[in-house]
Parts: C-alpha cells; structure tokens; sequence
C-alpha cells in the first residue's frame, strides 16, 4: 500500500514538474530559524493547509503544492479537493492541472457527475500529452465506477497508449485497466482487439487469459508468447505477478462435498429439492463422498459433522437465519462455501460465495431491457406487501439514475383492488366520468368509448401467476382502441408450469423473463428434464426452480475460483448465465419468452448498459465525434 501511495505521489509531482507554468518559489534564502522549526513541524496535509492559509504570495502557493501531494499520498479526497479550490485562485499556477487533481478528488469521493462536467470543460483545453493521458484516464474511472466497462475501455486505451508513446507513467493506470478489461466477455474482447499496437496487447493478454484459465502449462506458453510479441509493453508491469497468479488459478478439485439443507421441520420439501439437484448434478462427476447435513442442528454440531468428514467445500445453508448462525459462529471460515441464499452481513472469507434466486436480479434486466427499447414512462403493478414494495423501490431507484421521468407505480392489496388501481393508473375512471358528464347533456343516445392515458409505454408486472392471469384481462380491456398496444412484462413469478398445462390463453402477448429450465424449448438437457418430469411430475414451481439452483450450485464447483477472478467469464447453466460478481455474489441472466398463440415461445431481446443521467450529454458527444 506504501509503494503504492509513494509511486502515485511521484508521478503527480512529476506531471507538476512538466507543466509550461514554472512553480512559484521562495525568493527568501535566508528565512528565519523559527520559521523553519514551524514548517518542520507540519507533517500531514492538513496542518500544511490550515498553515498555507496564513501565508501570503509564494510561501502560501507553496505550502499549498506540498499539501496537495501530502492529501494524494494519504488518500483525503475532500481535503485535496479543498486545497485545489484554495488554488484556482492563484493565476500562476497551472489551471489544467489543477482542475485534473479536482476531478481526481472528486472521482474518489463517488462524485462522478461532478467529476464528469470537470473533465468535459478541460477536453478542448489539453495540449500536452500527460494532461491528455490523465484526463483520458479519469474519465475511465468514472465510466468504470458506474459499472460501464466496455464504454470505459477506449479512455484507459487511449491513456495507455499516449503514456507508452510518450515514456511517462500514469499511476494505478495498468492495475486499473487491467482490473476492467478482465471483466469484458470474449466476444467484447474480440471487438476491441484492433486499435494501437498497445491497444491490442492489453487485449490479446485479456483473451489469453480467459481462453487458458484452468490450464496452467498452456497458459505459461501464451504468456511467454505475448511477451515475445510485445516487448516493452506497458502490461509487463503488472504481467509477472498475474502470470503467477494466473498459473495458481486451476480448478477447484473437491472430493468431499457437503451439502447444508434443510432435512427437518416445514421447510423439508425444500431440502429435497435442493438434494435431488445436487445428486443429480454429481451423477457421473467422481467425487469420493457427498454429506448431507441438516442445517436446523446448531453451529456445533454442523462443525463437529464438518471436522470428522474432512469437506472440501460447502454448498448452503438454504435459509438466511441459518447463514447468519453458521457466520456469527465462524463455523464455515475455514471452508470455500456457496451459500444458497444471500447474506446482510459482512463476508467473512473470499472463498464464500451466495447463491440465490433474487427477483432483483430479473428486475434490473427488465429495467435494462426497457431503456434499451427507448421507453421512457414505465408503469409497474405489484403486490402491497413487502416484497411487492422491496421490487418497486428497488426499480424506482434505479430507474431514477437513467432517466428524470418518473415510473407510475400501482400497488394492489388484492384481486378486488385490481381493478381501481388498474383504472385509476390509467386514468379511465376519468373517462368514464367525463363521458357521464356529456350523456347526462343530450337525451339521446350518445356513442362512446373510453380512453386510457396515451403516455404510459410499457407495464411491468410483478404479481404471482394468478394475480396475472387476473391482471391481464383488466389491462386488455381498459387499454384504448385508439392507443398502440402497451407491452407488458413480467417477471418469472408470472410463470406457472403447472398453471400453463391449462390456462396460457389469458396471456397472449406478454414477454417474461425465466430460468431455461422452466421452459421446454430452451433446456438443453432434454433427457435430464424427461427424468425429472417422470420422478416428480406434480412437483411445485418452487420446488422446480430450488432443483435447478441447486444442480448449477453443484455443477459450477470446478469454475468457482476462475469465476470469482475473471469478472468477464460466464457459466451456462440450467438457472441463468451465471457469474460471479466481486463481492462474491452469483449474478444471473434469465432467457426471454413470451406467451404466443396458446405456446410459450423464446424470444431475443436486446439489452444493453444503460447510461447514467449525467453521461447521457458526454455519451453524445463521443457518438458525434
């Protein structure tokens, strides 16, 4: 952490010492012995700042340059962006380079719009090269901080290749292009793989390093290739402790696995789904013993169980209060774990992983999917309990940071509020009120038909299966005839499999988002499902859904560790495209389909990154450039 700080300290100093506006210096040669004892005295950037206020002229600007590089080396971004602000106000100092510090310390401190608007007002002012990189650079960082990787990478391409061209160093740069670049999927790599010859070294090493994970001797091989290929490049920096790093990366070899579930009590049917998934993810795989604990027992049995079966890696508990047991207690610390559930506390170890089928997850691909088709006003229907309310505030908030529209939220307490809510969201009550108005003026016969709201552009549903057979009807028929078609979505819950064997008519239309293994035409292991269907035809939509978690969760072992290092490497499995996020988090991407004439049918629908709000503007101006 040191070097790192003394390394970011020396290149700021020297993009100082480049600038065509010389420092102001101490004309004073011989300044008094008490004043020097003071100076000595000042060790951190805040005592050197609140003394650089007491000064006048030189002295001042130069307590503030000393306190400015003492802010960076100690990482208090408030406190450098405080002194850059004392210095705006000095005409002799270098006005570019000090507004790049500004958005350096805003950056850090999460204030990316303001860092965004700092960086677009500097762009038609740069001239010389290092000004250029590290304003190449920042703007990744913000890109990146709003988990924008392909948009941040040809900023960190650009700062990477004026650095090398150039022969100067822009700290942290490699470590954070690298970091960026190795979450982009092959198929992004492979667009980016053109450019500079820098451009595509940091590519072609990306590629080699997803295409070999697992496979140490041909990955040391690709590794002495690229160095032969691109002497002198800039990753070579980083490249001796990821080649090491990289090489260590080899499948996870588990022999001893066991499986925390419930066996006990009112959550046992849930248990045996999850143990039916696992069984029949390992049938074939040779592992030596698989254990099944219950998950009810207490923290000391579980790892009494644990220590005498000698596990090599864990897979659960299922409940959340079980998850909390088991981490208060520090009985799994010790052990690489996939949790079945998410956790609020903190992660106690990275080699714990959770695992859960988060209906946020479906959420914001649907909220992805809208702002990729040009919606723009959203109406969403959901239960008035807290789930229902969880989903809508967790869309809301997100929807809030791409769009200034806000989306029209309906909640219903039930199947005789549906209606109200339905009418009133869509303004229909107000029709019809308005058409009794002009009836009760004419005696006769006046023709007539209501009309909804025309500025709603998409609903999204998040009711169960029979809340939207229930709502469907209702936004058919209150809809105008004199609108376009509103789309409608839903989320998986709106999916029976055991609903559907009667009753699919009602949803002519409706898109939704679904694990493959819920929907016939997209599973790929049809034999695997026949068995299944033949075992337990009855089985509930929960019970379905637990199994193929529980099958992913097992058959995801041998990944588990390439997964959490590479953030760009996916696993295709029976619940989702899965990958696994820093935090240790599963991620999912669900399949499309739609209901259609009486069938369920998959579909393709495009998504895409969204834009935040205050990148919107920037965003255009790079299209248009």
């Amino acid at each position: 952490m040191r070097l790192k700080l003394v390394s970011l300290l020396i290149v700021l100093s020297g993009l100082s010492a480049c600038s065509t506006t010389e420092k102001p210096r101490n004309s004073a040669e011989n300044q008094s012995s008490q004043s020097s004892i003071a100076l000595s005295q000042l060790t951190d950037a805040q005592s050197m700042y609140q003394a650089a206020l007491n000064r006048q002229g030189a002295d001042k600007i130069q307590l503030l340059y000393t306190a400015r590089d003492a802010a960076i080396s100690e990482e208090r971004w408030a406190l450098l962006e405080k002194i850059c602000l004392e210095l705006e106000a000095t005409p002799s100092v270098d006005q570019i380079q000090n507004k790049l510090y500004i958005a350096l310390a805003q950056e850090h401190q999460g204030k990316s719009d303001l860092a965004l608007a700092q960086l677009q007002q500097l762009e038609p002012q740069l001239s010389q090269p290092e000004h250029q990189a590290w304003h190449q650079y920042l703007t990744a960082r913000v890109y990146a901080s709003q988990g924008m990787p392909k948009q941040a990478m040809p900023f960190f391409f650009k700062a990477s290749t004026l650095s090398s061209e150039n022969n100067f160093t822009v700290a942290n740069l490699n470590k954070d292009l690298w970091q960026n670049l190795t979450q982009l999927s092959s198929y992004a790599l492979e667009r980016f793989n053109r450019g500079s010859v820098v451009q595509q070294g940091w590519v072609n090493l990306a590629l080699y390093h997803q295409v070999y994970l697992g496979a140490p001797v041909e990955l040391h091989q690709a590794m002495n290739n690229w160095l032969r290929r691109y002497p002198g490049h800039p990753a070579a920096e980083v490249l001796p402790k990821k080649v090491t790093e990289l090489v260590e990366i080899e499948p996870l070899n588990v022999n001893r696995l066991a499986v925390l579930i419930p066996q006990s009590g009112a959550n046992e049917r849930l248990g045996d789904a999850l143990k039916a998934g696992v069984l029949a993810a390992l049938d074939g795989q040779s592992l030596e013993q698989t254990l099944f604990i219950d998950e009810s027992l207490s923290a000391a049995e579980i790892s009494l169980k644990l220590s005498e079966f000698n596990a090599d890696f864990v897979i659960g508990p299922l409940l959340k209060s079980n998850i909390e047991k088991l981490t208060s207690a520090q009985t799994l610390v010790d052990y690489p774990v996939m949790h079945l559930n998410t956790f609020d506390g903190e992660r106690i170890s990275q080699q714990h992983f959770f695992f859960a089928l988060s209906p946020e997850h479906e959420v914001q691909q649907a909220l992805e999917r809208f702002l990729t088709a040009g919606y723009q006003k959203p109406m969403l229907l959901a239960p008035n309990n807290s789930n229902g309310q969880r989903l809508v505030e967790h869309f809301n908030t997100q929807w809030q940071r791409y769009s200034e529209v806000k989306p029209q939220i309906g909640l219903y307490s039930g199947k005789d509020d549906m209606p109200k809510t339905i009418t009133g969201l869509l303004e229909v009550d107000q029709s019809k009120e308005r058409i009794k108005v002009v009836k009760s003026l004419f005696k006769q016969e006046v023709e007539s038909e209501t009309r909804s709201r025309s500025d709603i552009d998409v609903i999204y549903i998040l009711g169960d299966a029979t809340e939207t057979r229930l709502i469907k009807p209702y936004l058919d028929v209150n809809v105008s005839t004199f609108a376009d078609r509103i789309p409608l979505y839903a989320s998986s819950k709106s999916h029976s499999k055991q609903i559907d064997r009667t009753d699919k008519g009602d949803l002519d239309g409706l898109y939704f988002t679904e694990l493959p293994w819920m929907l016939d035409g997209q599973i790929q292991q049809h034999n695997l499902r026949q068995q299944y269907e033949s075992l337990w035809p009855e089985n509930a939509d929960i019970s379905q859904r637990l199994f193929a978690m529980a099958f992913d969760a097992a058959s995801m072992l041998g990944d588990v560790k390439q997964l959490s290092m590479v953030q760009g490497k996916r696993f295709s499995g029976i619940s989702g495209q899965l990958s696994i996020a820093s935090n240790g988090y599963v991620t999912r991407t669900l399949d499309w389909a739609q209901y259609k004439n009486k069938k369920i049918i998959a579909v393709d629908l495009a998504t895409e990154q969204p834009i935040p709000l205050f990148m919107q503007s920037a965003i255009g101006i790079n299209a248009a450039e």
